[in-house]
């Protein structure tokens, strides 16, 4: 697949945005997914963190070029976590203070990164500060309320919200309804008060519920026997294709029955080719695709 010919025209007919503009800004995405990939159990999180942003976006109001950007930023807010050692990033038991200091480096870490790259302005405010919170008590500078920029403050929320309903080696996802109510708990600490209100409205939304436990448009995460919720299945996965744990390496092939895909192990292990990294292309180019506007009229540059 060419990723960089999925999204050559515009449906408003406008002049399509220059191919240099897709790859620099599906580079940062790819590297992003390639972040995100090292820690099996966080599959699909940067997807659904952007999307959680997008959906609360829109349904606080927001304008659709700010959304869209939100967007993007809930996909890039976790770049920083290249800086953190596997030992950590991967660990299956609760983080010690000490290794949690070292979690905390990362919105720094992911600033640096963006640091004088020509879309940085797309998502510093997200990579750097989706960690601050209301009451202070946030990390990398302890910001409150008024000092937070909205970006942040919505990718804030949905990142915890996705933490909190998805599963870890030590723990299973909390149910929706019990994830909505600790935020509604923590509004004006450790949520903002006026975008955590809007998304805790939106407990009973078909849209919330398609988006946990996925890692895609209508794609289910995969549970691995051994692991729990860790095979992710891209796009362009189809019957009989072979797919792999990146937790315990398990092997599985891919069942299509109808519309729905499901796996069945093999009991094979992977080896180092089938355990390579592959960015998802597909998804990338059609986050890409989503951006065109604010790309084609300037709107992402620093």
């Amino acid at each position: 697949m060419n990723l960089f010919n999925l999204f050559r025209t515009r449906a408003d007919g406008a002049k399509p945005i220059s191919v240099s503009e897709e790859k620099v800004l599906a580079s940062l995405l790819v590297m992003a997914w390639v972040v995100e990939a090292r820690d099996p159990y966080t599959g699909g999180h940067l997807w659904r963190v952007s999307r959680f942003s997008r959906l609360l976006a829109d349904r606080a109001g927001l304008a659709e070029e700010e959304a869209a950007r939100i967007a993007i930023g809930g996909f890039l807010h976790d770049l920083g976590k290249v800086g953190i050692p596997d030992a950590i990033l991967g660990k299956k038991d609760k983080l010690t203070d000490e290794e949690y200091e070292v979690i905390k480096t990362h919105p720094d870490v992911g600033r640096r990164m963006l640091a004088g790259h020509p879309f940085s302005a797309l998502a510093m405010d997200a990579v750097h500060l989706h960690h601050e919170t209301t009451d202070g008590r946030g990390y990398p500078q302890g910001l409150k309320q008024g000092e937070i920029p909205v970006v942040a403050r919505i990718v804030g929320i949905c990142d915890a919200f996705d933490a909190m309903t998805s599963t870890r080696p030590y723990r299973r996802g909390m149910p929706v309804e019990k994830a909505l109510a600790i935020i509604r708990d923590n509004l004006g600490r450790q949520f903002d008060a006026e975008f955590g209100e809007v998304f805790t409205q939106l407990e009973d939304s078909a849209e919330l519920h398609h988006i946990v436990g996925h890692s895609d448009e209508g794609i289910p995460l995969q549970e691995c026997l051994m692991c729990g919720p860790t095979v992710v299945l891209q796009r362009d996965t189809k019957e009989g294709d072979k797919v792999y744990c990146h937790a315990c390496c398990g092997e599985y092939k891919v069942v299509v029955e109808g519309e729905q895909r499901h796996i069945v192990a093999t009991g094979g292990k992977g080896n180092a080719t089938a355990l390579e990294t592959r960015p998802d292309d597909a998804l990338i180019a059609s986050l890409v695709a989503q951006s065109a506007r604010l790309l084609h009229l300037g709107g992402l540059r620093a």
